[in-house]
């Protein structure tokens, strides 16, 4: 399968919030490195990073422009997040239902027609400025 095709799927399936979608779409040993956090492996564990997420946050990207190379493996993205706050995020700042739009990046691997990795990049800072810390 065409990696770009898995990866333009996988982002539908996240504005849609079909978690199961996604995680159809997902290696059972994704190595998964989101923004200022630990590595998580294997598909449990992101798993509970998605359900964390949708407790917490309500997202959905926009002015999403894709990049591949000729391998077939690899597929860059950049995006907008638009989001709201829902819920306090452990040691963030406390949650009041506030609205964000925030830049971010990914960069993802497919392996044998499924993501075997996902690394996301934003400006946490500004995150917090947005949501008033």
């Amino acid at each position: 399968m065409n990696a770009l095709k898995v990866v333009k799927d996988y982002y539908a399936y996240f504005n849609s919030k079909n978690w199961q979608g996604m995680l159809d779409l997902i290696h059972p040993e994704i190595k998964h490195e989101a923004n200022q956090s630990d590595t998580r492996v294997g598909k449990e564990l992101f798993t509970e990073f998605l359900a964390h997420m949708d407790k917490c946050y309500d997202e959905n990207l926009s002015d999403m422009i894709f990049f591949s190379e000729e391998s077939n493996s690899r597929v860059a993205v950049e995006f907008v997040v638009n989001g709201i706050y829902k819920s306090t995020d452990s040691d963030l700042p406390e949650a009041k239902g506030q609205k964000y739009v925030l830049p971010a990046g990914a960069f993802l691997e497919v392996k044998n027609g499924l993501i075997s990795r996902v690394t996301t990049y934003y400006n946490l800072p500004l995150w917090m400025g947005l949501v008033g810390a």
